[in-house]
């Protein structure tokens, strides 16, 4: 893509899009070899220890949806999300089953529930590099393509976010190879002799269609589209897909999101999508970013979390050298010498953050739709910046080595920082916190909910279910989450409240447990807590790693008397409290 669309060749035809897709004296068979590398080394990297973090509530939600389906067939259980992540998990979890009953593996490794849930985040995690690595080749050649594929397998936020089971992974991956597919078939409505685009048609409409049936997010429909039609205009195009063909590839792409989405077609789960979609799922009243306290409704728009936070993770959550190439390459984009591959990722980065920055609700994941494009950038400005200083380093020295081996070796050192980062943050991905943002010292300070994702609840609840008299009550912001762990660990007696319950506190007694964890501070519990810490030390305290992640009290008559005064301070008892209903994040 190394000419501008506005150009025009001689022979009245636009000029070659894709000319750089072979800067590489790379043969195929290497590129495989190649691909193939990173993909088992990003599996490696993003499989281990998926156990070594306990379900959040939202993973539960998805836990309970799919042993629901397992017993009773398709159901609108967890309506609000699309089936076909719940699927591939059903999957492994009969897998898991199988494999943890078969007699004949004498001494086998078990499989947990965690881990088996989370596992096809892993696989599809790994499998993006590919897809990266294709649609940067067609957009800017495969240089670029390697090295954007290359940061993808070894960021500690791509490997954190594949490993929690959440929809953003596989929604990400049918987005790029539904991309992949609208450009190759750009290229082959471009070339010369013309060649027939539609197959790549229907196979970009088909995974639109799986990417649809992962998550509701129509949104990022609007990057291809806008994409398309920055073309529409040029009488030179030969890239148009007519009102016809435009019709049945939306019909496509409807037909396969049933095939993958059964569930839409019960009115039980349209319900639950309009509950959604009307915020009366979400049930808590906050969202702690870099230590205050932000109003989380999605249609609070820029009165929550402010409109930066995206900004700030990028700054401190990627590797640094990552951060630097991305700061080289952005202003490339702007450049007509970076080709037309550049309007793809303008597009995208401008209507994502049109999408999410705006929005009052945020979570740290949906960074992932994105993250693509940020890797992509900053391969573009690695290698600008590998030739440049190679091509001043030859004239210099009066040697063609710099020019020919320098982008090589800035890449692999770039890569090579991504990969002991993730080392360094292994197995608690979410946690790293690069040099910009103050090194680890500063994990779980800018993401609180993001970064701990209640990854101690099974710890914490080993311990109390040691320690609790029969009968217990213990308090918590994840009620539903303990209980299960606590089952888990063989104590079906103890009695579970939610922390944020302003009816249910004041009927705790001493000895019952009040669990403050990390990223579970709202405005509903936050008086509370204060009450807690100021009333002596927690009776034990959990981490993630080497990071504190929650204390937990065991009241006593000093304890007891903050929190029921903390509770009697606030305004009268009302039976919808934050937190009433279905915690479900968006």
């Amino acid at each position: 893509m190394a000419a501008s669309v506005d150009a025009i060749v001689t022979a009245g035809l636009r000029p070659d899009l894709f000319p750089h897709r072979d800067v590489l004296s790379l043969n195929r068979r290497a590129l495989l070899i190649v691909l193939a590398v990173l993909v088992l080394i990003g599996f490696g990297l993003r499989v281990p220890s998926l156990s070594a973090e306990g379900l959040s509530e939202d993973e539960l939600n998805k836990l309970q949806a799919v042993a629901d389906y397992r017993e009773h067939g398709l159901t609108s259980a967890n309506g609000e999300h699309p089936f076909l992540m719940k699927g591939l998990e059903i999957g492994s979890l009969v897998a898991a089953d199988k494999w943890n009953t078969v007699s004949w593996l004498g001494g086998r490794r078990q499989i947990s529930p965690e881990a088996a849930l989370r596992l096809p985040g892993t696989v599809f995690g790994a499998l993006t590099a590919i897809l990266i690595c294709l649609l940067a080749s067609e957009l800017f050649g495969v240089e670029i393509g390697l090295i954007a594929a290359a940061l993808w397998t070894f960021d500690p936020s791509a490997i954190g976010f594949s490993r929690i089971a959440k929809e953003d992974t596989f929604l990400l991956f049918f987005f790029l190879l539904a991309n992949y597919f609208w450009l190759r078939g750009q290229r082959a409505a471009e070339s010369v002799p013309n060649r027939s685009p539609e197959r790549f048609y229907w196979a970009s409409a088909a995974a639109f269609g799986a990417m649809m049936a992962s998550k509701y997010l129509p949104q990022l429909l609007a990057v291809s589209a806008c994409y398309y039609f920055v073309f529409q205009g040029m009488s030179q195009t030969r890239w148009r897909l007519g009102k016809i063909r435009l019709l049945k590839f939306y019909a496509l792409m409807g037909v396969v999101f049933v095939i993958l989405n059964p569930p839409i077609l019960f009115p039980a789960t349209w319900h639950q999508m309009r509950m959604f979609a009307g915020q009366k799922l979400v049930g808590h009243d906050g969202y702690e970013f870099m230590g205050k306290l932000y109003s989380h409704k999605l249609t609070d728009w820029l009165q929550g979390i402010p409109w930066y936070f995206y900004h700030v993770f990028l700054l401190v959550k990627l590797p640094v050298l990552t951060v630097v190439g991305f700061l080289v390459g952005l202003p490339l984009l702007i450049r007509r010498k970076t080709g037309d591959g550049r309007y793809f990722l303008i597009v995208w980065m401008f209507l994502w953050m049109m999408t999410f920055s705006i929005g009052g609700g945020k979570f740290t994941r949906y960074f992932t739709t994105v993250l693509p494009a940020v890797v992509i950038t900053a391969a573009l400005g690695i290698q600008f910046a590998g030739r440049h200083l190679g091509r001043l380093l030859s004239r210099t020295l009066n040697a063609q080595w710099p020019e020919r081996y320098l982008t090589a070796t800035l890449s692999l050192v770039v890569v090579a920082g991504a990969l002991s980062a993730s080392r360094y943050a292994a197995p608690h991905f979410r946690l790293y916190t690069n040099a910009l943002g103050g090194g680890m010292a500063k994990a779980g300070y800018y993401f609180p909910h993001d970064e701990f994702y209640d990854a101690s609840i099974q710890k914490l609840m080993s311990a109390i279910a040691l320690r609790a008299a029969p009968g217990t009550k213990v308090a918590s912001e994840t009620p539903g989450l303990a209980e299960y762990y606590a089952q888990r660990a063989g104590r079906q007696d103890l009695v579970f409240v939610h922390l944020s319950d302003p009816n249910a506190l004041p009927q705790l007694r001493v000895g019952d447990f009040v669990i403050a964890a990390r990223g579970r501070r709202y405005f509903s519990n936050e008086a509370v807590v204060a009450a807690l810490q100021q009333s002596g030390p927690a009776t034990f305290s959990v981490s993630l790693g080497a990071v504190p992640s929650a204390d937990v009290y065991q009241l006593d008559q000093t304890s007891l008397a903050a929190v029921v005064n903390s509770v009697r301070s606030l305004a009268p008892p009302t039976q919808n409290f934050p937190g009433a209903g279905n915690s479900e994040n968006y």
